[in-house]
């Protein structure tokens, strides 16, 4: 009796032919799962955020496209490397030069040789200017000074002049033959201004233009 005992304890759970039942695995604990599913979650937002980068990337190439391309568009002047652009842009302050300034003084300092035009147009806040400068040479930093009939000073604007200078007839660079137009404004009134100067940023008058 004890040996067959023995081998019914040997013998397979499941008679022959028939199928083995599957191992149904423990579900998981509960700090094991919400494990799983923070990292499921993980998972999906690096995906996400990865995605979003890539969009953000291919956007800034669509839109900065053209930009990249005129910067790297350059020619070399004096050594250094320079924007291959147009060398005379009709500019805002030009346009406003000659379409909407009402009203005009010119000058020509005899020792300089400076020549400034400054377009005026008076404005409920003041007087709107605009610059218009030639045969000044570079490199300096100057500024137009509306003075009032009372002695009263204004900086109107101000501007740095590159080494080959603004205006100059017969120059062999080209964006110097052009003449400077800067925008500017005083809050003084229009009635209230004797006359501009241009002055560098040492005190040197350029030029004076009576208004």
């Amino acid at each position: 009796m004890e040996p067959m005992l023995a081998m019914l304890a040997e013998a397979p759970a499941t008679a022959p032919g028939a199928r083995p039942v599957p191992h149904v695995p423990e579900r998981p604990a509960p700090k094991v799962l919400g494990g799983l599913m923070d990292e499921v979650a993980h998972r999906r937002h690096r995906r996400t955020k990865r995605s979003r980068y890539l969009i953000a990337a291919a956007a800034a190439l669509i839109i900065g496209g053209p930009v990249a391309a005129v910067a790297v568009t350059a020619g070399d002047e004096g050594g250094r490397s320079v924007a291959a652009v147009d060398p005379h842009p009709t500019s805002p302050a030009e346009d406003a030069f000659f379409q909407h300034m009402t009203e005009k003084v010119t000058a020509t300092d005899p020792t300089t040789r400076v020549g400034a035009t400054v377009g005026m147009e008076e404005k409920a806040w003041g007087t709107h200017t605009v610059l218009e400068l030639k045969n000044v040479k570079g490199p300096q930093k100057c500024t137009l000074v509306a003075v009032s009939k009372t002695g009263e000073e204004e900086v109107v604007t101000s501007w740095s002049v590159p080494q080959w200078g603004y205006g100059i007839e017969g120059s062999t660079h080209e964006s110097a033959k052009n003449p400077l137009y800067v925008h500017g404004g005083a809050a003084m009134a229009r009635e209230d201004i004797d006359r501009f100067e241009v002055r560098t940023f040492d005190g040197e008058r350029l030029v004076e233009i009576g208004a």
